[in-house]
């Protein structure tokens, strides 16, 4: 299918392009064809907005790579997307309400069993697959060194799937959230769906930490606070400039950013 973005076309190029960067799948193939449509609608404003070279218009600037186009985009997201810093009292609030995160020297020893997703593999297939072990392990957490070996893609499964010791900041963002932001022990109930694919978890261990003074992680809050509220602007912004657009090819309702990063 034709993409397009006010009779501008997308070309093929472009597309196989970011597909050889991600990695094939429809997933991937329909993220990579709302991220070049976004890119394209905002590089068109940036045109309107008189931000390209001379004051030109999009359709006739050719941009020599990729940074380039980026620059653009930044340039013009500045101008047009300005946000609020976070107050005192915003970041203070954060603080209290998520008092856990802010621990040092907290240490978990746990084991996994990964359910690797690799380029092809089938995604539901692959849950259900992994669905259906933890349902298992649930009843019967003895077999989780056993199952480790057997099931798991990481080389840990030799190791019954030990991860040792370790704290926040060493894992993957989303594993780190499903063992931090919980005091459970045990095979965790849920699975943990990462870039990597799907996790069993097992925590052994918990080791806690001593909690951090608010001014310690004031400024880390007021980044993590100003970051979320960009984000829903960026969202808005798009969506605004989706709405008036004739676009082909991709709906652009599920946009999460507009950048590929």
């Amino acid at each position: 299918m034709d993409l397009s973005v006010n009779g501008m076309m997308i070309d093929e190029e472009a597309l196989q392009q970011e597909m050889a960067r991600l990695g094939p799948g429809p997933v991937v193939q329909e993220a990579v064809r709302r991220t070049l449509a976004v890119r394209e609608l905002l590089l068109q404003e940036a045109g309107e907005q008189g931000l390209l070279e001379d004051g030109a218009p999009r359709s006739a600037v050719t941009f020599a790579d990729r940074e380039s186009e980026e620059a653009v985009i930044e340039r013009l997201l500045a101008q047009e997307v300005r946000t609020p810093e976070p107050t005192e009292d915003e970041c203070r609030r954060h603080y209290e309400a998520h008092a856990a995160r802010f621990v040092a020297g907290e240490l978990v020893a746990a084991s996994h069993i990964l359910f690797a997703l690799t380029p092809g593999t089938p995604v539901q297939a692959l849950r259900e697959r992994a669905g259906m072990a933890l349902a298992e392990l649930v009843v019967n957490p003895a077999l989780f060194a056993a199952r480790a070996g057997e099931l798991s893609n990481c080389p840990s499964g030799a190791q019954g799937g030990s991860l040792g010791q370790f704290g926040r900041g060493e894992m993957a963002p989303e594993f780190e959230k499903a063992i931090f932001d919980t005091q459970a022990t045990g095979v965790l109930p849920s699975l943990v769906a990462t870039r990597h694919g799907f996790h069993i978890v097992q925590v052994e261990q918990r080791l806690p930490g001593r909690q951090l003074p608010f001014e310690a992680v004031r400024e880390k809050i007021a980044v993590h606070l100003a970051a979320r509220v960009q984000e829903r602007a960026l969202r808005q912004y798009v969506t605004v400039l989706a709405g008036r657009a004739d676009i082909r090819g991709v709906a652009l309702e599920s946009v999460a950013t507009p950048l590929v990063q």
